[in-house]
């Protein structure tokens, strides 16, 4: 008797009899948790128990061409091999993400009566292909410095279509900002402790979306929380219109049914995820009328982000914000400190006079102060709790080199208690750039990003997060003294990053690669000046949960971070350059039949980047399906001093392969892999490495995979956003000065040789190219040409391309389409 299956059809989903049915009992019950369903396409879907499913036919097995129901170019085996691997994927997937956390007093302002927190959390939802954010609160209970109590709420609490949320500074109010994707008006929510108290929409002739994008993105409350600061882009200039009878002239009295508007001027935008973003500009929002005022003064050529209200001096309320000039030819913002910026400040707008913006006479008259002249770099910027000094970081190492990203400096300026502003304010270092580290000192700031209040109650000590080689380490800094101090425990294997002060007390994260984020909170327990000490304790909650089954698979590897001795280093390297650089590898103890591990090589982009010893779902991932880990922070990286990071412009393609084989042939002669199982994953400058190594060690990979990769210079550097990189990259120092947008033969002949295409012909790995069609940074064509020739020449070759998405690839269904593919493709090849 022939058996009968049920095939349901569900966006782009196949449901057994079986499910369809368990899917059914599990409705009548009427819960509000969402229900999994197993399918037989790449990946599983979760849906809501009260969505209802069509059955579109039925067929009959004994009848029906099974070849028909798979996609193209699977068989059975594949198919199977699919669904097995997105299934644990998934549960990866699912693991929420600690986003940011905010602190808050007890209402009657008591200390015994503890405070409060509020986390945000987000979570990917593949079927929607967004991401799910929510808001879990507790109330924190410190009887002592060795007791901490979370008291969590029952549930989180989603919040949809958010943008942003801002508490004031006494904690009272919230500004909730919503950027709608459909260009529709923009909407402040004004939240109290139990309701909304305003909701005000702004028009888009008023301005466009608020940034929130963390670094043009700057939402400030003033300090009487009467008037929030931010920046949004500009109002969309008048594009002319057209009619049946030409040109629409201003005055006509045609409806807008019989016209059509046309492009227009083009205008240049900032480049990778900007796309379309102009100028962010300054604007003031008064919370009690909804009144918006864009801030006079600044002009035309600023490009305006990071703003902070100034402390209030003889009834004059300046804003301060970062500036950089858009006049000019806009290079791409998005991972790039190399761009010239300053401080700069601008009187705000007054709200109390209808007739006039301020008390001056005309908006004319209203100045910008340019308070960082001196430096080629100022940003996130800080006023202290007493007003008398601002904070800020510089990356003037990276906007003098050229580098897109270089050591850190950290320098403040004394505030004029008369508020008499003048370019002439001087500019003084706390933490310089560090050259050369001494073995297991600080090594200088990277990648540090300050809270928006990152002040302890002596005010003079803030605390901050930055990478330490191939860790990311909680720093407390001196800002009168300059002192830095490591104050989260010296780990090779974990990383520690602030959320949030809760008065002098830290809320912390901890994790490893394969090591779920657990909180932690932080006591100061001896505030001597020189000797600070802090303990810290867990803290147990169901932010960080994940299923018993991850839970196990991760309980099996060990971490260690290895040192790497430079091989064949020329005589006339820097001593930051000839020192060991790091690698982190995961081992993942799930021998295979012969006693040997597979082992996937993982390069980080940049490549003045670093791979962190921090959670990754990803390589965790990855690590579950029995591969060891080899993640190479190759000199170059960020973390090591600027010595070390110098060194690599002008010998990319040969001093990073080379560190990479280093790498490689030391774990092999640890005994830590086998030669014959090695495979190598990289993406954008990695993805630059994993096509190099594939070319010039043909012979030590049997498989590779590259997303958004840098395969030809010659072709990128009149495609991308930032051509200027590579003149730096392939020419080193001299490359800034070379820079054009219109380079000579030669110069496409140096880049072609710098190039992983130049090395084609020896490739014979199959590899896998994952590519986002909206790449602006690397460019889609890049990885089509390399892959395109591959088959050419009769390499077994795979290329995805994502239609939808930029250079990171992070929508939640390519990133889980992506690392699929690359489980299953190193699966057929490494064992």
């Amino acid at each position: 008797m022939s058996k009968l299956r049920i095939v349901v059809h569900l966006t782009n989903a196949t449901v057994s009899a079986h499910e369809l049915m368990l899917h059914s009992h599990l409705s009548s019950s009427h819960s509000i948790f969402p229900k999994r369903i197993s399918l037989f396409s790449s990946q599983p879907l979760w849906v809501s128990s009260s969505r209802r499913l069509s059955v579109l036919s039925v067929m009959d097995n004994s009848k029906s061409n099974p070849a028909k129901e798979m996609p193209a170019g699977f068989d059975a085996t594949m198919l199977e091999e699919y669904a097995s691997t997105s299934k644990l994927l998934q549960e990866f997937t699912d693991i929420p993400t600690i986003d940011k956390a905010w602190t808050f007093k007890s209402d009657d302002g008591n200390a015994e009566d503890g405070s409060h927190a509020m986390f945000s959390i987000s979570q990917p939802n593949t079927l929607a292909n967004k991401r799910k954010k929510s808001i879990l609160s507790s109330h924190i209970l410190q009887k002592n410095s060795n007791s901490i109590t979370f008291q969590w709420a029952p549930f989180p609490i989603e919040v949809t279509g958010v943008s942003a949320m801002v508490p004031s500074p006494s904690g009272t109010k919230l500004l909730i900002i919503r950027n709608p994707e459909d260009g529709s008006p923009t909407h402040f929510e004004i939240w109290g402790p139990s309701d909304v108290k305003d909701d005000f929409v702004v028009a888009q002739s008023v301005h466009g979306s608020v940034y929130t994008d963390g670094w043009f993105e700057g939402i400030s409350w003033n300090s009487d929380e009467t008037a929030v600061a931010y920046v949004a882009e500009e109002p969309n200039p008048p594009k002319p219109t057209f009619n049946n009878f030409g040109f629409k002239t201003e005055g006509t009295t045609e409806k807008e049914c019989c016209s059509w508007k046309g492009q227009g001027d083009w205008a240049e935008d900032w480049g990778e995820t900007y796309f379309g973003k102009r100028r962010p500009t300054l604007f003031v929002i008064d919370i009690n009328s909804g009144e918006i005022r864009a801030v006079e003064g600044v002009g035309n050529t600023l490009s305006v982000g990071q703003v902070v209200w100034a402390p209030s001096t003889e009834g004059q309320q300046y804003l301060v914000f970062v500036g950089w000039l858009s006049s000019d030819r806009k290079l791409g913002m998005k991972y790039c400190y190399n761009r010239p910026c300053f401080l700069y400040a601008v009187e705000a707008p007054s709200f109390k006079s209808k007739d006039s913006l301020t008390s001056r006479n005309s908006a004319e008259d209203l100045l910008i102060v340019n308070l960082t002249l001196g430096i080629s770099s100022a940003f996130f910027p800080r006023f202290s709790p007493d007003g008398k000094c601002l904070i800020f970081l510089s990356a003037k190492s990276s906007v003098d080199s050229g580098a897109h990203s270089a050591t850190d400096s950290l320098h403040k300026i004394d505030w004029p208690s008369d508020g008499k502003l003048g370019s002439n304010l001087k500019v003084v270092d706390v933490v310089p750039v560090v050259m050369c580290p001494e073995d297991g000192c600080f090594p200088g700031l990277y990648g540090a990003k300050f809270l928006s209040d990152p002040w302890l109650s002596d005010g003079h000590t803030i605390i901050l997060s930055s990478v330490w080689c191939s860790v990311q380490a909680i720093l407390s800094v001196n800002i009168s003294s300059g002192r830095v101090s490591r104050i989260s425990p010296n780990s090779s294997n974990f990383s520690w990053d602030v959320l949030a002060l809760d008065g002098d007390n830290i809320i912390a994260i901890c994790s490893s690669v394969i090591d779920v984020p657990q909180i932690k909170y932080g006591s100061l327990i001896n505030k001597t000046p020189t000797d600070a000490q802090w303990n810290w304790l867990e803290v147990f909650g169901p932010i960080t949960k994940c299923y018993e089954n991850v839970k196990s698979l991760m309980s099996s590897p060990q971490i260690s971070t290895l040192k790497i001795p430079v091989r064949n280093s020329p005589e006339n390297l820097t001593g930051g350059a000839s020192k060991p650089f790091e690698a982190i590898f995961v081992s993942s103890k799930s021998k295979m039949p012969n006693g040997q591990e597979p082992m996937i090589v993982i390069l980080h982009g940049g490549p003045h980047s670093v791979s962190l010893s921090s959670f990754s779902k990803s390589l965790a991932f990855l690590s579950s399906l029995g591969y060891s880990l080899l993640i190479v922070n190759y000199r170059g990286s960020l973390g090591f001093g600027e010595e070390a990071l110098q060194s690599l412009p002008g010998n990319v393609g040969s001093q990073d392969v080379n560190d990479v084989l280093t790498a490689i042939d030391y774990v092999i002669d640890k005994g830590l892999a086998d030669p014959s199982k090695i495979a190598v994953l990289g993406g954008s400058h990695g993805g630059f490495l994993t096509t190099h190594l594939i070319g010039q060690a043909p012979d030590r990979f049997v498989a590779a995979a590259a997303r958004n990769p840098v395969c030809n210079l010659a072709l990128m550097v009149g495609t991308s956003d930032i051509p200027d990189w590579c003149f730096f990259e392939a020419y080193g120092s001299e490359g800034k000065a070379l820079f054009t947008e219109s380079p000579s033969s030669e110069h496409l002949a140096f880049f072609h040789s710098k190039s992983p295409i130049s090395h084609i012909s020896k490739v014979k790995t199959p590899t896998l190219f994952l590519l986002g069609a909206k790449d602006l940074r690397v460019p889609v064509s890049n990885g089509l040409q390399y892959a395109r020739a591959l088959k050419e020449k009769g390499v077994e070759t795979k290329v995805i391309v994502f239609p939808e998405d930029v250079h990171g690839i992070e929508r939640p269904q390519s990133d889980f389409e992506s690392f699929l593919n690359i489980g299953v493709w190193f699966k057929k090849y490494c064992r």
